[in-house]
């Protein structure tokens, strides 16, 4: 199996400089329900690997995320596969889930069976890439970011990655 795996805010939504918790604030970029749909028709997994740290420092709760993650699947009719998300801060406490860790991914290599050299991951940070870098898969920078080393690829936003993705 091959996956595409998709940071959230930067990449699905846009970033706001500020955690993205409100419903109004949830704003998918561009094309994104159509880069799904078509990432799917390709016969890639399609799962969001997220940091989610607003949740342990208490500014949100899981179901405010959860609210917006349902905004996302019915834009795309479901075709997300799955979504991780890690909710701790370091400022409350580590996790070797929240990225640049490569537990979220780990898990679900795992779970779907995929085979890193077929997938990619898509980020608007390094931070995003670096542990998709070290697990083998490849990784496209979206976004206005200079590409660091962990980039194998530059794009302005998810759809424009299609013509990689295959």
């Amino acid at each position: 199996m091959k996956a595409v795996f998709l940071d959230r805010d930067g990449v699905i939504n846009k970033e706001r400089g500020e955690y993205t918790y409100r419903l109004d604030d949830f704003e998918l970029i561009g094309e994104v329900a159509t880069a799904i749909t078509m990432i799917k028709s390709r016969g890639f997994k399609v799962i969001v690997i997220t940091n989610q740290a607003g949740i342990s420092r208490g500014l949100y709760t899981v179901e405010q995320m959860k609210a917006c993650h349902a905004i996302l699947q019915e834009a795309c009719q479901g075709l997300v596969d799955d979504i991780y998300y890690a909710p701790l801060h370091p400022s409350v406490s580590e996790s070797l889930a929240r990225k640049p860790g490569t537990l979220m991914f780990e898990r679900a290599i795992v779970k779907y069976d995929i085979d890193t050299t077929s997938s990619w991951m898509v980020g608007d940070k390094m931070r995003d890439l670096i542990p998709a870098k070290a697990l083998g898969i490849k990784t496209i920078l979206v976004g206005d970011q200079p590409m660091g080393k962990e980039a194998d690829y530059h794009r302005k936003d998810l759809f424009s990655c299609l013509d990689l993705i295959d």
